[in-house]
């Protein structure tokens, strides 16, 4: 095939892409369409945007969503809500032990026994959303930088990343998928030393992001790429859905752990930043200071993490205890009643949404009694951060793009589930 062929080929491909998104209706002709993504970089994973462009000038662009779709919720109607929480790490895959936390807590809130969780079972999750709140926001702040220029962030924050992994693997026994919380509780009670090895990393991680501040917050090109870049008033976020760090940027101080407090969140002392203006650089603004926050919260968890149980005491929804299954057949058919059929849920529905680093990630389960969700549905922060691209997008520049997607800090595994 000539050149020819193959510009006209491309030019046809892409007009036909165009027409499929509605993005080459009435269209003039000095108007092209560009296609980017779903393997572009600065997507944050398979995302792809139809733009339509004037010159450098965004009139148009069409989120194409779906290429990671995996059918999580109707996976999880074939499942027993113990068999699904591996599947919530998947979700946000920055913050899988905030994921595990929030399905659990929906599943306790069906079962009736979300106001009953052990004391010490209820700060260690508080540490565990904690750990994945830094953890999801080292990285969405390093590849945020990354995206606009600045490389060096990238490697700070990967490195500190690196250690909550190491914390991850000590007490789950995985540094990615950790699958760490049970309904009712936790798989298993943090291991000797863990406390001391957590107290070291918020020490270093607090210097990292000092050296973070100074390498960004007044670096000239980094302002200059993102202050009054991307917009959302007040009004356009609340009309949007937009939950978690873009709606605090935007100045609406709404935050669950606050309004709606689960777990030990009323007895812990903490600020909500909230922007001013709603721009990119409001967003990172209060990224860095929700860090900040989040480790004068894991120094409260720690210095008053009690003693005691770490799962609820009901024997319909805790597997026994190991030795008792060993030596009682009472035991052993428990457990194999609990494995094979699951936690004998009630009819009902319900809805619980937990302050996940992206935002609200919410649950709503509908059952008909027994041990799996007749009907299961994830609010995902992610897929509702990238509804609003379309109407942000508009009248900017090409080169903004990466900028403002960098700013909303999505991931694709939430929002296609």
């Amino acid at each position: 095939m000539g050149t020819t062929e193959h510009l006209e080929f491309a030019d046809t491909a892409a007009r036909a892409a165009a027409a499929a998104h509605g993005a080459g209706d009435d269209l003039p002709g000095e108007h092209m369409i560009l296609n980017m993504g779903p393997s572009h970089p600065a997507t944050h994973g398979v995302l792809r945007i139809v733009l339509e462009l004037d010159g450098e000038i965004i009139r148009k662009a069409t989120p194409d969503i779906g290429y990671l779709h995996r059918g999580d919720e109707k996976i999880a109607e074939n499942m027993t809500y113990t068999q699904f929480i591996p599947y919530t790490d998947r979700l946000d895959y920055l913050a899988p032990l905030a994921n595990n936390v929030a399905y659990a807590l929906a599943v306790e809130k069906l079962l009736g026994i979300d106001q009953s969780l052990p004391p010490r079972c209820q700060y260690i999750r508080v540490i565990c959303c904690e750990l994945a709140r830094i953890s999801a926001h080292l990285l969405g702040l390093g590849a945020f930088a990354m995206d606009v220029g600045a490389m060096t962030v990238f490697l700070h924050t990967f490195t500190e990343r690196e250690k909550i992994h190491n914390l991850a693997e000590a007490v789950s026994g995985a540094r990615f998928t950790t699958t760490y919380t049970r309904i009712g509780g936790l798989s298993r009670d943090l291991p000797e030393g863990w406390t001391e090895q957590a107290r070291k990393f918020l020490h270093e991680v607090s210097v990292t992001l000092g050296e973070v501040d100074q390498l960004l917050t007044r670096n000239r090109i980094f302002v200059d790429r993102t202050r009054d870049v991307g917009v959302i008033t007040r009004e356009e976020a609340i009309d949007y859905g937009l939950t978690g760090p873009n709606l605090r940027g935007s100045g609406v101080e709404y935050d669950l752990r606050k309004s709606q407090p689960y777990l030990c969140y009323r007895d812990l002392a903490f600020d909500v930043p909230v922007g001013s203006v709603g721009d990119c650089y409001d967003r990172y603004l209060v990224r860095m200071e929700e860090m900040r926050q989040s480790v004068r919260i894991l120094h409260q968890c720690l210095d008053r993490l009690p003693d005691g149980p770490i799962s609820v005491a009901d024997g319909k929804v805790m597997l026994p205890p190991k030795q008792k299954v060993l030596t009682s057949m009472e035991e052993l058919i428990h457990q194999f009643m609990l494995v094979t059929e699951g936690v004998n849920a009630p009819p009902g529905e319900i809805y619980f949404g937990a302050e996940n680093p992206k935002g609200e990630l919410g649950f709503y389960i509908h059952s008909k009694g027994g041990g799996t969700p007749y009907r299961l549905k994830i609010r995902s922060p992610s897929f509702v951060a990238i509804s609003i691209l379309d109407h942000l997008l508009r009248n900017h520049m090409i080169s903004d793009v990466t900028a403002v997607l960098g700013s909303l800090d999505f991931v694709m595994g939430e929002c296609d589930r």
